[in-house]
């Protein structure tokens, strides 16, 4: 009884979202989408950036695009691979035809319920 309790707690608990992507207006539209579904998410628009940023337990999820200028972010996800972190790669270029390790493809333009959906995919990553 107590364990359904606490799954409970833990799918209403908010996520934290480091988001990174290079374009300003569609960096803002995935912050707000994030908010808006109750989410705490800080942007920035550089895995440079993200990675000077970053501090272990931080965050809970990162939510990168793939191609960045300069580091990628499957780069940017590789080298933090070491923390506990889950990895949603939402970008406009069609899924790797060999998925990549722990990690869900959102492809852009995304909808309010595929966002849901690729965070609920993380969430239940979190919790096995």
């Amino acid at each position: 009884m107590l364990m359904k309790a606490q799954e409970k707690i833990d799918e209403a608990k908010p996520l934290r979202v480091l988001v990174v992507e290079d374009d300003p207006d569609t960096l803002a539209a995935m912050v707000e989408m994030l908010q808006l579904l109750g989410h705490w998410a800080a942007g920035v628009k550089s895995a440079e950036i993200a990675k000077d940023r970053f501090m272990d337990s931080a965050f809970d999820v990162l939510m990168t695009d793939v191609g960045l200028p300069a580091l990628s972010g499957i780069d940017l996800a590789e080298s933090l691979r070491g923390h506990r972190l889950e990895v949603i790669f939402a970008t406009g270029r069609p899924p790797p035809e060999v998925p990549i390790a722990d990690a869900v493809w959102l492809q852009k333009p995304f909808t309010v319920a595929q966002l849901e959906d690729a965070l609920a995919q993380t969430r239940s990553r979190m919790a096995a």
